[in-house]
């Protein structure tokens, strides 16, 4: 089983007109506004700098299909005098009762055109002598609004030195609690039951401490997963348990490619099922050359008249869209083999 691609990919594109996003837009958070019907896509975008700064720029569009941007000007900017100075990242979006939550990464450094063989590092660079103890590893970061345009942002929500990212929190509480997703790169190896970066799963009694301690969700198994995992989309629910979208890079070919799986409803720490086989790769021109070849990166979902639409950075240079039936997805991760 594989999503279906919409033949019309990309779905939005770089826009020369603006300097911030004239160079790439990719990996979108998307959500259906209730009050007005329509779907607002809060995209990743950059513009040809140097020191590769990245915004959240805003679109939408009556059908989940084709969308139209809304200003020229980003929706959200990072603070250069603040911890989110390097960019705005992958963000992911859920509503909660009446709010929306939006997590992002971020750097206090704007990280630089990293497909560069001659990138130029941003920051503070450690001399001889003990390791310098201020970081430009990925931290995740939370903003909450009423309306999808006016955000506030909240700070941080992990741990600077752990390089954390793929932040997704879960629509609604469960058994009281907040539950969050993440995915720390140096959180594997000696004293980790995984030896590759992995999906980990926490509990809060609100949204920025997360005391509780985090516990392994799933460590990639499978061949096309085998050099690190991480969170794709938001959950969302289903009869069936959580539909949860992630994707895995393989060690060979370092391609991204798509899986999903089913979490308990009431205890989300465990897996029901999940996809052997992945149900997205890389295939098109914009997916296989791009400034990372061969990558595609959901970050958002929706469901419509009994499907799924699915938005994912492709190549990371463009926003492209696929799609499956509800019915056809969950028939297949509860097939026998599919079941943990």
């Amino acid at each position: 089983m594989k999503l279906n691609k919409y033949q019309n990919n990309p779905v939005l594109r770089a826009n020369p007109k603006n300097k911030w996003e004239e160079l790439c837009v990719l990996n979108p958070a998307v959500i259906k506004n209730d009050e007005d019907g329509k779907y607002y896509m809060l995209y990743r975008a950059a513009g040809n700098d140097v020191e590769h700064y990245i915004y959240i720029g805003l679109a939408t569009s009556e059908d989940g299909i084709n969308f139209t941007r809304a200003s020229d000007k980003p929706l959200i900017s990072p603070d250069v005098n603040g911890a989110d100075g390097g960019g705005i990242e992958d963000p992911r979006l859920v509503k909660i009762d009446d709010y929306y939550f939006l997590t992002y990464a971020s750097r206090p450094f704007a990280p630089g055109q990293y497909w560069r063989e001659d990138k130029k590092y941003f920051g503070f660079q450690p001399k001889a002598g003990p390791k310098v103890l201020i970081y430009n590893d990925t931290e995740t970061h939370l903003a909450v609004s009423r309306d999808l345009i006016h955000w506030k942002k909240l700070g941080r929500i992990t741990d600077s030195r752990n390089d954390d990212r793929d932040v997704i929190i879960f629509p609604e509480r469960i058994n009281g609690k907040y539950v969050k997703i993440s995915r720390a790169m140096n959180k594997c190896g000696e004293g980790y039951p995984n030896e590759k970066p992995a999906i980990w799963i926490s509990f809060s009694n609100d949204l920025l401490e997360w005391r509780e301690e985090e516990r392994l969700l799933y460590k990639g198994e499978e061949d096309w997963e085998s050099e690190k995992i991480g969170g794709s989309c938001p959950p969302i629910k289903t009869e069936k348990g959580w539909l949860f979208i992630y994707h895995g890079v393989d060690s060979k070919d370092k391609n991204y490619r798509v899986g999903a799986m089913l979490l308990d409803l009431n205890d989300p720490t465990k897996i029901l099922a999940k996809t052997k086989n992945f149900i997205m790769e890389p295939e098109f021109h914009h997916e296989t050359d791009g400034f990372y070849s061969g990558c595609v990166f959901p970050t958002g979902i929706v469901e419509k008249d009994g499907k799924y639409l699915i938005y994912y950075g492709a190549g990371d240079q463009c926003i492209c869209l696929a799609s499956i039936s509800k019915k056809e997805l969950l028939e297949e991760l509860t097939r026998k083999e599919n079941l943990r």
